[in-house]
């Protein structure tokens, strides 16, 4: 007869010392220096900027050692293949219903229904307007097939685009595989130099509050207390567009591969703050590489599929892409027909994948696929230039819980999750730090 002996419960740390709590209080500071004084706008934009430069500065490295060592420690490269068409076909389907939401969404709320808009009168932001068609001039899809293969392989990590170095890394990885238990050592090395950038990551975490106090006081600052309450209809809907696709697809999808959504948003809820405040996805790469290997799922299935999340799994830049493109029609007075809204679907299909390899591509990709298309002129992006930070402030974190949950259901369909240290993980909450 065994005597079950009960486990230790973890030791529940002070709430002044939670890294969600600590961002929270920045980010209310930082609403409030914002709304009092928003000539302090200029002034707080830098330490926004500079937190996520700090990150920036190793989210290549990391990505190259996660790639890396995941492929190389694989053992074959069949199953290093498998993982990928399957990652890629479930981006497919969820890009896919991401669309159709918004546009449903979009044609049945029509937000710029009356605005009678001219997009030739918005002079003031003549200047931004000329800068994103002659990006989007540049960001075609042979821009974006000759963007994957970096000129060098230290271009591609000074640069710091994914795409660059997540091929270089596979091509890498594979080369490592091929040299067989000669290539353990280097094996071993890459592991080992991703631990201190690891430790580097945790060091920067530390001024994470201070980056998100920064980052959103300068909204508020700059376009005023109300930009956080509602900026129009558009923001409304966009935003109520994001809540719904992540109740109505992204649920469902984590309730059928056994993941507890709920515990998942409160396990990254620090992540998900800090790309609220920054509108940068990159900002939380590394901890979100760390924390999905916490909870159980195999290195190799983390290092393959998030980072190709990162460059091809875009799902609240979708929302973004269908939502924007219909309001801007609709405010300019041109009336889509379904088969030219079916068409500008699958424009937004092949754009959203080349905005990877375009640095903050979401206005320039938007300016791309409007550009496709023909139909909506591409200076009426002119009317959401003031609003795209907002607009933002919901699409990005709808991306990090898009492909956190998209790791862990390419996990449960390679066997590769452990399910005891998920679900416990998640009923603790995140790991202190």
């Amino acid at each position: 007869m065994t005597i079950a002996v009960p486990m230790p419960r973890k030791a529940s740390k002070p709430l002044y010392k939670d890294l969600s709590f600590q961002i929270l209080l920045a980010m209310l500071a930082g609403v409030a220096i914002g709304w009092l004084w928003p000539a302090s706008a200029d002034t707080l934009k830098p330490l926004g900027d500079l937190f996520i430069r700090l990150v920036r500065m190793v989210v290549a490295p990391i990505i190259f050692c996660t790639v890396v060592h995941g492929i190389a420690s694989a053992g074959q490269s069949k199953s290093v293949g498998r993982i990928a068409i399957k990652a890629i076909l479930y981006f497919l389907v969820i890009t896919t219903m991401a669309l159709v939401l918004a546009l449903v969404l979009v044609n049945f709320w029509q937000p710029g229904a009356g605005v009678h808009a001219d997009p030739k009168s918005f002079s003031d932001a003549a200047a931004g307007v000329a800068d994103v068609e002659k990006s989007a001039n540049q960001a075609g899809f042979a821009q974006f097939l000759s963007a994957i293969v970096p000129a060098s392989a230290i271009g591609a990590f000074a640069d710091g685009d994914v795409l660059p170095v997540l091929f270089f890394s596979v091509i890498f990885a594979f080369a490592l595989l091929a040299l067989g238990p000669k290539g353990k050592p280097v094996t071993d090395g890459i592991e080992l130099v991703s631990q201190v950038f690891f430790k580097i990551i945790a060091y920067v975490m530390v001024v994470a509050p201070v980056g998100a106090f920064g980052a959103i006081g300068f909204t508020v600052g700059k376009y005023g207390p109300s930009s956080l309450i509602a900026l129009g209809v558009l923001v409304v809907e966009f935003y109520v567009c994001c809540a719904l696709f992540v109740v109505l697809v992204l649920w469902p999808v984590a309730a059928w591969f056994g993941v507890n959504l709920f515990r998942l948003i409160r396990y990254i809820g620090a992540e998900l703050m800090i790309v609220a405040g920054t509108s940068s996805g990159e900002s939380v790469f590394p901890r979100m590489n760390a924390k999905l290997r916490a909870l159980g799922c195999s290195e190799q299935v983390v290092a393959l599929v998030l980072p190709v999340g990162y460059a091809f799994n875009h799902d609240g830049t979708c929302l973004y892409y269908a939502t924007v493109s219909v309001f801007l029609a609709q405010a300019v007075g041109i009336d889509l027909t379904i088969t030219q809204q079916l068409a500008l679907l699958l424009v937004m299909l092949v754009t959203s994948t080349g905005g990877a390899g375009v640095a903050g591509s979401a206005i320039v990709m938007l300016a791309t696929t409007l550009a496709a298309t023909h139909t909506i002129p591409v200076a009426s992006i002119g009317l959401i230039l003031g609003v795209h930070r907002l607009l933002s402030s919901a699409f990005v974190p709808v991306n990090v819980l898009g492909n956190a949950l998209a790791t862990l259901a390419i996990g449960k369909m390679e066997g590769a999750v452990n399910n005891a240290v998920l679900d416990a993980s998640l009923r603790q909450g995140a790991p202190a730090g």
